[in-house]
């Protein structure tokens, strides 16, 4: 199953302030997200309806997944210890 991959413009702002060897681990791991949309490691976050994450390093990248229309939107990257704060704010906004 192929999907698109769509990443919002705060998230493209945040893969760009990472340094650079995490940015090219990150764009590795969402290139792989068309292919598989819950790869090995996504974890659903539990209070957010298909809304998942998946690791790369100490970052972690926040998205969801559109089924019917084959769809992943990458809604938020960042470090682990942020990442999820205002989260639910940040997918009404993005989505």
């Amino acid at each position: 199953m192929k999907c698109t991959v769509q990443i919002a413009a705060g998230a493209l702002k945040e893969i760009r302030a990472l340094p650079a060897d995490a940015r090219k681990e990150v764009g590795i791991v969402i290139d792989k997200l068309g292919s598989d949309p819950r790869p090995v490691g996504a974890r659903k976050i539990a209070a957010i309806p298909d809304c998942y994450r998946v690791r790369s390093g100490v970052y972690r990248i926040v998205y969801t997944v559109k089924d019917k229309v084959l769809s992943v939107s990458i809604v938020t990257v960042g470090h682990r210890s942020e990442v999820y704060r205002g989260l639910r704010d940040k997918i009404r906004r993005r989505t």
